[in-house]
């Protein structure tokens, strides 16, 4: 399989899903899902849809989302593409986001601690 061949397909399954997520399944208002990239396998049997949801702490009830209606989301994918075969898709989640805020809280606490000595220092 070519590759250009994958990243069309990485595409067309990212802009179809997207809009799968926004007209078909009901997400929670004030939930946000955004797919960050697809990684279909070169035997197309399988794409990965990794997938931002914020807030993150809210992640493990949009994920359960996702799971119960992905049989619906490959059904109308199914619909909607002509493409054979069409891989199966598997939701992953991207923890880009859980990564930066865990380094901006540990920034934020060294931060504090900096000032804290230099208020000390300027005590004495």
């Amino acid at each position: 399989m070519s590759l250009q061949r994958i990243l069309r397909i990485n595409e067309l399954l990212q802009q179809e899903i997207s809009k799968i997520l926004l007209e078909e399944i009901e997400i929670p208002e004030g939930h946000l899902v955004t797919i960050i990239r697809v990684d279909t396998a070169p035997n197309l049997k399988s794409s990965k849809i990794w997938i931002s949801i914020f807030p993150y702490q809210k992640r493990k009830k949009v994920l359960r989302i996702l799971k119960v209606n992905s049989g619906k989301i490959q059904f109308l994918l199914n619909r909607r593409l002509t493409m054979h075969p069409l891989p199966r898709i598997i939701f992953k989640l991207d923890a880009t986001e859980e990564k930066a805020e865990k380094i901006e809280e540990t920034l934020n606490r060294i931060a504090k601690e900096l000032n804290l000595k230099d208020q000390e220092q300027t005590i004495e």
